[in-house]
């Protein structure tokens, strides 16, 4: 019994590893941590955590490293490291935490999206699955519209220092700096797709995927320090002030990165894409109890329905996709589209 629960039990407990970890960083770029010494620092803990890992557990099966493989590690580490984290961290600062990870859900249809427009996946207008996707990429593009434009009255009663979602921009521009925010999240949103549909040719060249993540997380970091250095020149900017910073960039690394990575890649191998990508927005519920019992914000009526909307057109798709696989003609790529989303949930966030 023990043995067929172990998948699910894995999938909560990544789940609140994110929740906790989008709450963490919230709170610290609240209080001044800058998102680009934290991008490069979660990395740089990220890297020596995994890195160990990777070389022998891989050793014996890691492939020769190329000029065109470090390449596509390059861009891997360029979109799904560098833009895709701190598109999100700019969004997570300016929005909530609850508005910042309901984008997650948008990420496979975003994928799901440029691929047929790539014709990377087949999509049958006609059968009952390709009709599932559609209505689903639809009712998710919705939902994103209705999430982003519309805030409605509120649904709980916290203070009024946390009535608005704008009180907790550091720049005053209250609607302004709200839709920068919704923007940055819809560009991590891009930058991770984009980055899925790299990762899918990088698996055939490299298939050492902790060695890979482990490269990408060290390119990242070097990158993430040289736009760093190059756009601020103050050494205190790297000085994490207090317990709360030293703790995010901790957890962030070893736990968000490392062990959520693992867990979600064991959950892969053991159930299955479709399995593991179900259990997404269960982190919005969690991130939605601790953004109003310990982040005190307001839970507005644009972003419940918006995010209904976006969780059941994810649904949708994930069962497009789902008999897609089922079926007898159906195409390889996409069922290795869904694993890689999968597998690398963890790594974005």
């Amino acid at each position: 019994m023990w043995m067929e629960w172990r998948p699910v039990v894995g999938m909560l407990a990544f789940d609140l590893i994110t929740a906790v970890m989008t709450a963490l960083v919230k709170k610290a770029l609240e209080q001044g941590l800058d998102r680009l010494v934290l991008v490069t620092l979660r990395q740089l803990v990220a890297t020596i955590f995994l890195a160990p890992i990777a070389y022998f557990k891989e050793r014996s099966t890691r492939p020769k490293l190329t000029l065109e493989i470090l390449a596509y590690l390059f861009f891997s580490a360029v979109f799904g490291a560098a833009l895709s984290q701190y598109t999100f961290f700019y969004g997570l600062q300016y929005t909530t935490a609850t508005f910042a990870i309901t984008f997650i859900n948008l990420s496979p249809v975003l994928t799901f999206l440029i691929a047929v427009v790539l014709r990377m996946e087949p999509l049958k207008v006609k059968s009952m699955a390709g009709a599932a996707k559609i209505t689903g990429t639809l009712m998710s593009l919705a939902g994103l519209l209705l999430l982003s434009l519309y805030k409605g009255v509120p649904l709980t009663h916290q203070a009024a220092t946390a009535l608005s979602p704008a009180a907790h921009n550091t720049d005053g521009g209250g609607e302004r700096s709200w839709m920068l925010g919704t923007m940055a999240l819809l560009a991590n949103c891009m930058f991770f797709s984009f980055w899925l549909l790299l990762q899918t040719r990088l698996t055939k060249k490299y298939p050492a995927i902790y060695s890979s993540t482990a490269l990408m997380f060290f390119i990242s970091t070097l990158q993430g320090g040289v736009l760093t250095v190059a756009v601020e020149r103050r050494a205190s900017l790297w000085m994490l002030t207090n317990k709360l910073e030293i703790i995010t960039v901790l957890y962030a690394g070893i736990i968000g990165s490392g062990a959520g990575y693992l867990i979600m890649t064991w959950c892969v191998e053991k159930k299955g894409p479709v399995f593991t990508a179900a259990f997404i927005p269960i982190i919005q519920i969690m991130v939605a109890t601790i953004d109003f019992f310990f982040l005190h914000e307001q839970i507005y009526l644009g972003s419940v329905l918006g995010s209904v909307l976006m969780v059941l057109g994810l649904y949708l798709v994930l069962w497009g996709k789902k008999r897609d696989e089922a079926s007898p003609v159906s195409c390889a790529t996409n069922k290795q589209l869904d694993e890689e989303a999968d597998n690398v949930q963890a790594v974005k966030l």
